[in-house]
């Protein structure tokens, strides 16, 4: 069935999106805006923006927050990324009265109060702390840096540096509010057992007489795939087992060959039991204790990364076998078969990712961020189904080079035997 969304663009130029799902009487928010980590002036700054949005507003207290939702079963959470931050909202359909209230203040209103900011600053220090102890996450983090350098925002850790984020006071996070949190640069997705349009009028009276000029975020354009393979090591000598984050600049959500890339990761591996690498490096090698691909496909292109984490005696067979699997898809390709049983997972995973409120939420603020159209959930499937064989074929010549890679190894190895 359809979502048949409902979308408005207020006078002030936010975009309202509702959907109707009778299925599930209750109903999620999501207010998306585009404040995330590339609107950074400093590292850190959108991460601890998220993390103090919820803590007092100008009309509801901490603890004011607190009673509108827990007595009511409601949910209320932040969430920082690299394109949005994000206000998401879950309560019964009954109470959206109520709770709604509360979600626009705290993306309009905060008051950021000092404690919290200090509580919150504290505790993501500590989470760079532990991001910088475990090598899944410096290896990733690594790889980032040398495919997006010289100051990319896509080059940096979302979560920020511990000096940066040290640094930050309770007057930048109310500026970086200030200059970012306006109508024009924000989404409001809802979706639940009310009338479509009924949620949208809440949502326009809501919002309404929000003010404010959105502000531009310049992203620099994607760097060039590297033109050599490069090797980093990250040496972390009292860890159990090595981390390895093998990747390539990939490609943006809006690029034409988005579909049959996303065709194309699923059958090398986007799942770790599935594809060429989990049966290769996983099931018939038994070398890794897990292999995956991933495709981070945003406003511009992200990365395409293979991501593993083995024993330290198994590193260099292992990035082998990736850099094996690889060439084996561009000089034999994958099988009509493989292309076929991708886009039958694909296609019939949908619903799935459809089957509550916040995914449906998700989705349609997704396809509006990219900017793909309010009948997105029609049109996807097809989208899928058309993907050939040799579509496949081109995309992976396009992407896949073993000897442009960027490959990283953080853990209890230091480098290639001699």
């Amino acid at each position: 069935m359809a979502l048949a969304p409902v979308r408005r663009v207020l006078p002030n130029g936010l975009t309202v999106i509702t959907a109707r799902n009778p299925l599930i009487p209750a109903v999620s928010i999501a207010i998306g805006v585009n404040a995330g980590a590339t609107a950074d002036p400093a590292p850190g700054t959108a991460a601890l923006t998220a993390r103090v949005l919820d803590k007092g507003t100008t009309r509801y207290d901490a603890e004011a927050i607190a009673d509108e939702l827990e007595g009511r079963g409601a949910s209320l959470s932040v969430g920082a990324g690299r394109q949005q931050i994000v206000v998401s909202a879950t309560c019964l359909a009954e109470d959206i009265g109520a709770v709604l209230p509360v979600a626009c203040d705290v993306s309009r209103q905060p008051t950021f109060p000092e404690a919290a900011v200090a509580t919150r600053r504290a505790e993501l220090i500590t989470g760079i702390q532990e991001a910088a102890d475990d090598p899944g996450s410096v290896a990733v983090d690594a790889l980032h840096a040398a495919l997006y350098p010289d100051g990319h925002p896509l080059g940096r850790p979302v979560r920020g540096t511990h000096d940066a984020v040290a640094a930050l006071t309770r007057a930048d996070l109310v500026a970086f509010h200030q200059r970012y949190f306006v109508p024009g640069a924000a989404i409001v997705v809802a979706v639940g057992d009310i009338d479509a349009e009924e949620l949208a009028d809440r949502i326009s009276r809501e919002f309404a007489d929000w003010r404010g000029e959105p502000t531009p975020i310049p992203l620099p354009p994607a760097p060039a795939p590297r033109g050599e393979r490069t090797l980093i090591v990250k040496a972390m000598p009292d860890k159990s087992q090595a981390d390895v984050a093998y990747g390539t600049v990939g490609l943006a959500r809006r690029d034409p060959d988005y579909y049959a890339a996303l065709v194309m990761n699923n059958a090398l591996g986007q799942y770790a039991l599935g594809g060429r690498l989990g049966d290769s490096i996983r099931e018939r090698q038994g070398m890794a204790y897990y292999v995956y691909s991933s495709m981070d496909a945003g406003l511009d292109a992200g990365p395409l990364m293979v991501r593993a984490g083995v024993s330290s005696e198994n590193v260099e067979r292992t990035v082998a076998s990736i850099d094996a699997e690889l060439i084996a898809v561009l000089t034999g390709g994958f099988t009509t078969a493989e292309v076929d049983d991708a886009k039958r997972y694909l296609i019939g995973s949908l619903p799935r990712q459809l089957e509550t409120n916040a995914g449906i939420a998700g989705f349609l603020l997704s396809a509006e961020v990219y900017g793909l159209g309010i009948d997105h959930d029609v049109r996807l499937p097809q989208r899928i189904a058309e993907v050939t064989h040799e579509d496949v074929a081109r995309v992976a010549r396009r992407l896949l080079d073993p000897a442009r890679v960027v490959v990283v190894v953080a853990g209890p190895w230091s480098g290639p035997a001699a």
